[in-house]
Protein backbone atom coordinates (compact mmCIF):
# COMPACT_ATOMS: atom_id res chain seq x y z
CA UNK A 1 0.00 0.00 0.00
CA UNK A 2 1.45 3.37 -0.93
CA UNK A 3 1.47 6.30 1.46
CA UNK A 4 -1.50 7.89 -0.87
CA UNK A 5 -3.55 5.27 0.05
CA UNK A 6 -2.60 5.18 3.61
CA UNK A 7 -2.37 8.96 4.66
CA UNK A 8 -6.46 9.17 4.41
CA UNK A 9 -7.01 6.67 7.24
CA UNK A 10 -3.51 7.97 8.98
CA UNK A 11 -5.17 12.08 8.99
CA UNK A 12 -8.50 10.59 9.91
CA UNK A 13 -7.32 8.81 12.70
CA UNK A 14 -5.76 11.71 13.83
CA UNK A 15 -8.20 14.05 13.58
CA UNK A 16 -10.36 11.83 15.66
CA UNK A 17 -8.37 11.56 18.71
CA UNK A 18 -7.96 15.00 18.64
CA UNK A 19 -11.81 15.94 17.64
CA UNK A 20 -12.98 13.71 21.00
CA UNK A 21 -11.03 16.66 22.91
CA UNK A 22 -12.16 19.54 20.30
CA UNK A 23 -15.62 18.63 21.39
CA UNK A 24 -14.89 19.71 25.21
CA UNK A 25 -12.27 22.24 24.22
CA UNK A 26 -15.39 24.41 22.19
CA UNK A 27 -17.56 24.53 25.22
CA UNK A 28 -14.86 26.42 26.80
CA UNK A 29 -13.87 29.96 26.21
CA UNK A 30 -10.66 30.09 24.68
CA UNK A 31 -9.55 32.72 26.05
CA UNK A 32 -5.56 32.14 27.27
CA UNK A 33 -5.48 29.11 24.48
CA UNK A 34 -4.26 31.48 22.06
CA UNK A 35 -2.00 29.17 19.99
CA UNK A 36 -0.07 32.18 17.74
CA UNK A 37 2.63 32.10 20.81
CA UNK A 38 4.07 28.80 19.54
CA UNK A 39 6.02 29.81 16.15
CA UNK A 40 7.04 26.94 15.01
CA UNK A 41 9.15 28.16 12.32
CA UNK A 42 12.01 29.10 14.56
CA UNK A 43 13.62 25.89 15.27
CA UNK A 44 13.10 25.07 11.68
CA UNK A 45 16.31 23.42 10.17
CA UNK A 46 15.50 23.53 6.08
CA UNK A 47 13.49 25.73 3.65
CA UNK A 48 10.53 22.89 3.43
CA UNK A 49 10.79 22.41 7.42
CA UNK A 50 10.37 26.04 7.91
CA UNK A 51 7.60 26.36 4.87
CA UNK A 52 5.71 23.37 6.56
CA UNK A 53 6.06 25.18 10.17
CA UNK A 54 4.74 28.55 9.27
CA UNK A 55 2.05 26.42 7.76
CA UNK A 56 1.29 25.21 11.33
CA UNK A 57 1.91 28.75 12.58
CA UNK A 58 -0.77 30.19 10.69
CA UNK A 59 -3.34 27.08 11.43
CA UNK A 60 -2.56 27.75 14.91
CA UNK A 61 -3.15 31.18 14.89
CA UNK A 62 -5.84 30.92 12.91
CA UNK A 63 -7.89 28.50 14.95
CA UNK A 64 -7.04 30.21 18.67
CA UNK A 65 -9.89 33.10 17.24
CA UNK A 66 -12.18 30.97 16.45
CA UNK A 67 -15.33 32.01 18.51
CA UNK A 68 -17.01 28.39 19.15
CA UNK A 69 -20.84 28.77 18.83
CA UNK A 70 -21.39 25.37 20.80
CA UNK A 71 -23.02 23.73 17.92
CA UNK A 72 -21.10 20.94 16.73
CA UNK A 73 -21.67 21.21 13.13
CA UNK A 74 -20.78 24.73 12.79
CA UNK A 75 -17.79 24.55 15.23
CA UNK A 76 -16.98 21.26 13.18
CA UNK A 77 -16.32 23.52 9.48
CA UNK A 78 -14.60 26.60 11.55
CA UNK A 79 -12.21 24.69 12.98
CA UNK A 80 -11.94 22.38 9.16
CA UNK A 81 -10.77 25.40 7.44
CA UNK A 82 -7.61 26.41 8.84
CA UNK A 83 -6.90 22.73 9.48
CA UNK A 84 -7.58 22.37 5.28
CA UNK A 85 -5.63 25.48 4.79
CA UNK A 86 -2.25 24.22 6.70
CA UNK A 87 -2.37 21.00 4.66
CA UNK A 88 -2.44 23.26 1.70
CA UNK A 89 0.20 25.54 2.75
CA UNK A 90 2.42 22.35 3.76
CA UNK A 91 1.63 20.95 0.18
CA UNK A 92 2.45 24.01 -1.86
CA UNK A 93 6.27 23.91 0.76
CA UNK A 94 6.45 20.77 -0.23
CA UNK A 95 5.91 21.33 -4.21
CA UNK A 96 8.38 24.03 -3.66
CA UNK A 97 11.33 21.74 -2.26
CA UNK A 98 10.31 18.65 -2.88
CA UNK A 99 11.36 16.32 -5.53
CA UNK A 100 9.90 12.41 -5.28
CA UNK A 101 7.70 12.21 -7.87
CA UNK A 102 4.86 10.48 -5.90
CA UNK A 103 4.90 12.55 -3.19
CA UNK A 104 4.72 15.34 -5.36
CA UNK A 105 1.56 14.08 -6.96
CA UNK A 106 0.25 13.88 -3.56
CA UNK A 107 0.75 17.22 -2.60
CA UNK A 108 -1.11 18.59 -5.80
CA UNK A 109 -4.13 16.00 -4.84
CA UNK A 110 -4.20 17.45 -1.35
CA UNK A 111 -4.16 20.74 -2.78
CA UNK A 112 -7.47 20.27 -5.04
CA UNK A 113 -9.09 18.00 -2.56
CA UNK A 114 -8.33 20.50 0.20
CA UNK A 115 -9.46 23.53 -1.75
CA UNK A 116 -12.80 21.83 -2.76
CA UNK A 117 -13.51 20.91 0.71
CA UNK A 118 -12.82 24.43 2.11
CA UNK A 119 -14.80 26.30 -0.90
CA UNK A 120 -17.73 23.05 0.75
CA UNK A 121 -17.35 24.08 4.53
CA UNK A 122 -17.51 28.09 3.25
CA UNK A 123 -20.58 27.51 1.44
CA UNK A 124 -21.83 24.93 4.31
CA UNK A 125 -21.29 28.09 6.94
CA UNK A 126 -22.96 30.77 4.94
CA UNK A 127 -26.46 28.34 4.61
CA UNK A 128 -26.39 27.40 8.57
CA UNK A 129 -24.74 29.55 10.64
CA UNK A 130 -27.11 32.20 10.41
CA UNK A 131 -29.94 30.08 11.32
Amino acid sequence: MTIKHKLPAIAAALFLGIGSAGTALAEESHSGHDMSGMNMSEGASSPAAKGYAEAMDKMHEAMGKIEYTGDADVDFALGMIPHHQAAIDMAKAQLEYGKDPEIRKLSEDIIKAQEAEIKQLQDWLAAHQAK
